[in-house]
C-alpha cells in the first residue's frame, strides 16, 4: 500500500487546522506551517472542500477551517476525499476481483489487507492525531 503525497498533505493540514481550531487559517500559513507546497496544498484544499471535510471563507478574514468536529472526521475519510477509492488493484476495486486455478486465493487475502488497511485508518480521527501532536 502506497500513501500518496495528497493524502499525507491533506491529514497534515487537517491536524494544522484542528490544532488552531478558534480561528479560520489560509493556505499560506498551513502551507508553511507544515512544509507543504503552496501550490499543491491549494488543490488538496478544494478536494477537502467538495467532501465536506473543510469549510472556506473569501476575503482579509478568510480562510479554511475544519468542515466537522475533528473527531468525525478519520483518515479513512481523507484518503478517500483527495485519492478516490480506497483500495485497488491497479485503479480495479477488489470486490469483483477473481483469478484462475492455482492463484484463486489470493483476491481473499488482497481483500483481508484491505480490510484490515481500512480498520486502522478508519479508527484514528484527526483529534486523535491533533492531541497527539500537541503532546509530542
Amino acid at each position: 500500500m502506497q500513501i500518496s503525497a495528497r493524502t499525507d498533505y491533506a491529514v497534515r493540514a487537517l491536524i494544522e487546522l484542528a490544532a488552531d481550531a478558534g480561528r479560520p487559517l489560509n493556505c499560506e500559513s498551513v502551507a508553511s506551517a507544515q512544509g507543504i507546497p503552496f501550490r499543491f496544498l491549494k488543490s488538496v484544499f478544494r478536494d477537502l472542500r467538495q467532501a465536506g471535510l473543510v469549510r472556506s471563507q473569501r476575503g482579509c478574514e478568510g480562510g479554511y477551517w475544519l468542515g466537522r468536529d475533528a473527531a468525525a472526521i478519520t483518515v479513512a475519510d481523507v484518503m478517500t476525499a483527495v485519492d478516490g477509492e480506497f483500495f485497488t488493484l491497479r485503479g480495479a476495486p477488489l470486490a469483483g476481483l477473481d483469478y484462475p486455478g492455482a492463484a484463486g486465493a489470493l483476491p481473499d487475502l488482497w481483500r483481508a489487507a484491505a480490510e484490515a488497511a481500512l480498520g486502522v485508518l478508519a479508527s484514528a480521527t484527526i483529534a486523535d492525531l491533533t492531541v497527539s501532536a500537541v503532546r509530542a
